[in-house]
């Protein structure tokens, strides 16, 4: 079965919307878990992290594993898992532990979803046109991951959370059928004349300094964009309860929805402005105002709810700017008989960072004594000193431009 550039461009988006469906309900429902089970934040951070955990372990060989073998199969292996984990968590989740293992799982079938999905597109289309490729796969699944909240929070509402998270096994079910039954296989691009290099040899990934840059700034991006959409929902309702502004139009859920499509759209606006003004501009601008709106966002937002729900909003803008753009550089300057190497490597690092995210913001606020101004402000701090750490490192590897980028 052929089919065209554009069609599979179209089922691997519309696929990634029904498996990333249920990526936010943990997120939007945990406040009410953590009471049910009497969770302290630290336990809710290792949960929301335990999916980061698995992924970053199995990328490397699961993403790897597609420059010999098709990717399809890979694909279909990961949203099996996906399966399984919502409808078991919607059916057996009970406490700490069964909920660690259960997003563990989760996080196993994204590592065999999210770029393996995107490799499905970087081997079928042209340079010029990859950068595009992959803000298209981007913004279909962050409208998906976007919309997750809310559809999440009004599932668990209407018949309890147990049925939120086994619909997420059912729309991720659809994804499977799509890509088995829609999707060609296709054999991985054929290696170089002479010997075949070892497959699971990261070595010459990492000697390309430009895609590593990329990757590298990827990890703390990735880091803040997981430590906010863990516990952004908290954070918002904590602010809510403490200044006695409960019943709002705008609940959290709405609030990190809205988040999640406008910076969508800031990330499909962001690749742009790196082909036309440059991407390590772009880049190294948007990692900048981050820092400087995470060092405030706890102290400041801690003051009213619509404080801040506009920092939120205009934090995760920032965030989301220079995400396909990260992904672009990275793909478009490895080494074509190595992209999923380098796309694992990616992933991998970005997920290390998605990992420590809500870890370090569960972590600092039991260190500082639970949830307060004083708590917040430092959980978020941590993060803008994170971001410039690797500011100051992206600006001194310094990578290239890619194909079609302004100079």
């Amino acid at each position: 079965m052929i089919v065209s550039a554009g069609r599979l461009v179209a089922l691997v988006c519309a696929a990634q919307v029904f498996v990333q469906l249920g990526a936010g309900y943990w997120p939007v429902l945990m406040p009410d878990l953590m009471q049910r089970w009497s969770l302290s934040n630290s336990e809710a951070g290792w949960i929301t992290s335990a999916f980061y955990a698995t992924y970053m372990v199995c990328v490397p060989v699961l993403v790897t594993l597609t420059d010999r073998i098709d990717a399809k199969r890979v694909y279909l292996f990961g949203v099996g898992c996906t399966i399984i984990a919502h409808l078991a968590f919607g059916a057996f989740a009970d406490g700490f532990w069964s909920a660690l293992v259960l997003r563990g799982l989760a996080g196993v079938g994204w590592a065999g979803t999210y770029m393996t999905g995107l490799k499905l597109l970087a081997d079928q289309v042209d340079g010029k046109m990859m950068s595009r490729a992959i803000t298209g796969h981007a913004a279909s699944i962050g409208i998906s991951g976007a919309a997750s909240y809310v559809v999440g929070e009004w599932l668990a509402q209407a018949f309890g959370w147990r049925i939120a998270f086994s619909s997420a096994g059912l729309t991720a079910l659809i994804a499977w059928l799509t890509v088995a039954l829609a999707v060609p296989s296709r054999p991985p691009p054929a290696m170089p004349a002479g010997p075949a290099p070892a497959l699971f040899d990261f070595r010459p990934v990492l000697r390309n300094r430009s895609a590593f840059a990329y990757s590298l700034a990827y990890c703390v991006h990735t880091l803040e964009m997981n430590a906010l959409r863990g516990w952004g929902v908290a954070f918002l309702a904590w602010v809510a309860l403490s200044t006695g502004n409960t019943n709002q139009l705008l609940s959290p859920a709405v609030v990190i929805t809205v988040l999640g499509l406008l910076g969508t759209l800031t990330s499909v606006l962001g690749n742009e402005a790196s082909i036309r003004y440059g991407r390590r501009r772009l880049v190294a601008t948007a990692m900048g105002l981050s820092i400087a709106v995470a060092a405030v966002i706890g102290f400041a937002g801690s003051f009213g709810y619509w404080i801040a729900v506009g920092l939120i909003v205009l934090y995760g803008m920032i965030i989301w700017l220079d995400s396909s753009s990260l992904t672009a550089g990275a793909a478009g300057a490895a080494d074509p008989a190595r992209r999923g190497a380098t796309l694992a490597v990616h992933s991998m690092l970005g997920y290390a960072g998605g990992f420590v995210g809500p870890l370090a913001i569960g972590w600092t606020l039991d260190l500082s004594g639970g949830m307060s101004l004083l708590g917040w402000g430092l959980s978020f701090g941590v993060i803008a000193a994170l971001m410039a750490a690797a500011l100051l490192a992206f600006i001194v590897i310094r990578p290239r431009a890619l194909e079609g980028d302004r100079a």
